[in-house]
């Protein structure tokens, strides 16, 4: 698969198609874009070969292999999808209408780790190959940077600066620093997390800075982080596909956009889906009609700023998605006004009822899902909520809904004690520049 940017040069419509690894490893277009699969891949053949019984490593090596043949064998896509993912999401059954799609069996509870792995394992592999070695740095201040450290754990031509505000940093193994031999060096920055995204900014608009420390970054401005959750709407079909013959709803929350970008990827791969139900916001809203809008995209391209590898935004794939047809919008992407009231509510019924926890961003999407129930709802539809986090991480607040909290996830325990950093730097830029320099000397 070929991979171009949703701008042209100069604001015309040229955009020269590249491969993936250049996608993923070069991934700031210099038009000011981000990279856009150049065509729709017709995967019907393995889509409709998998099962209940096919393992996720499986699909995504496979997935894998189809998308991306003209560079990864077969048995290379296969090692990718299995150092990538010891993991896998799962599929709960709430009633025969109603699953709940979780992505936070990862080891930091978020479905981030899920893309965040999978990238880590391409980098290896392709830079193996071109005998080379890249740099991520990331502001972080929370699950992220623990995401980033697992993820990066015992490869060996890949490492991270992760960037923490003050009286943040949590989640890093000792293990994991590059003074210990590991691949991250997380340091904390004498200000906010807005000076460190600022931080990201500035270092990645210097083009030597790029080429000289091989930077790339992973965030979802990076197709490689992206594209793998494609796969997760292929393996919660692959469960569905025997036991439901009706129309398949995704609802999400609209928090993050990449799961959306990422679904109607799938589809456009040829997933067997009817539409995706989200919570509106000012970036994707409904009309007087009911209709799915983006109030933004009445901006130019060529009047906007360049892709901001400090806040990931997804909008221009979507609005790339939806620009093929006007009909992809109103048909495919519902939203409904939530409040947090309505939030709550939806906790609730869905605890009250199936005794299911659902974290903030997916008790929205249920509640964007009972507001549209004219479009997903009756027994001839199903509906599965896709749960990006693990609930325990937002205990207190489901403590104040309903008045008990989930389970604790062991795991994810010593991920939320805050550590006494090793490393300290002000918010500038020279003293981020000299890391990058210690690091690329090691």
């Amino acid at each position: 698969m070929k991979y171009i940017s949703t701008r042209g040069p100069r604001g015309l419509d040229i955009r020269q198609p590249v491969d993936f690894s250049h996608a993923f490893l070069n991934c700031l277009c210099a038009d000011g874009g981000v990279y856009v699969p150049a065509y729709a891949e017709d995967l019907r053949p393995w889509i409709m070969y998998m099962d209940e019984n096919t393992p996720f490593q499986s699909i995504a090596g496979s997935l894998t292999s189809a998308l991306i043949k003209e560079e990864f064998s077969p048995i290379i896509s296969e090692a990718i999808a299995n150092q990538a993912f010891p993991f896998s999401p799962e599929l709960k059954k709430l009633d025969n209408n109603l699953y709940a799609l979780e992505l936070f069996h990862g080891p930091t509870g978020i479905h981030k780790d899920f893309g965040l792995s999978y990238l880590a394992a391409c980098l290896e592999h392709v830079l193996l190959m071109k005998d080379s070695s890249a740099l991520i740095a990331a502001p972080t201040s929370g699950e992220t940077g623990a995401s980033i450290a697992h993820a990066l754990r015992g490869k060996k031509r890949v490492k991270a600066i992760l960037m923490y505000p003050k009286d943040s940093m949590r989640g890093i193994d000792d293990a994991d620093c590059v003074w210990n031999g590991g691949n991250v060096y997380p340091v904390e920055v004498n200000g906010t997390i807005a000076d460190c995204v600022d931080l990201s900014r500035r270092l990645y608009a210097d083009d030597e800075a790029v080429k000289k420390y091989g930077l790339t970054l992973a965030n979802t401005v990076n197709i490689g982080r992206l594209l793998p959750h494609t796969f997760l709407y292929m393996y919660a079909f692959s469960r569905l596909r025997k036991q439901v013959y009706s129309d398949i709803f995704y609802a999400m929350g609209s928090d993050n956009y990449g799961n959306l970008a990422a679904g109607l990827y799938a589809w456009k791969f040829s997933l067997p889906v009817k539409g995706f139900i989200l919570d509106s916001s000012s970036t994707l809203s409904c009309d007087a009609r009911g209709k799915c809008c983006m109030p933004d995209s009445i901006v130019p391209l060529a009047k906007r700023g360049p892709a901001d590898p400090g806040r990931p935004s997804n909008v221009e794939r979507l609005e790339e998605i939806f620009a093929e047809s006007a009909a992809v919008m109103s048909g495919l992407v519902y939203t409904a006004p939530v409040s947090e009231e309505e939030t709550a509510a939806a906790f609730r019924r869905l605890f009250e009822k199936y005794r299911y926890f659902a974290a903030p961003g997916a008790a929205r999407a249920y509640a964007a899902a009972l507001k549209r129930n004219g479009i997903s709802g009756g027994e001839d539809s199903c509906l599965v909520l896709v749960a990006a986090e693990d609930p325990s991480l937002h205990a207190n607040t489901m403590r104040l809904w309903c008045g008990e909290e989930p389970p604790k996830n062991e795991r994810l325990i010593a991920l939320s004690e805050k550590m006494k950093p090793a490393k300290k730097i002000e918010s500038d830029i020279d003293s981020l520049i000299k890391i990058a320099d210690e690091i690329s000397h090691l």
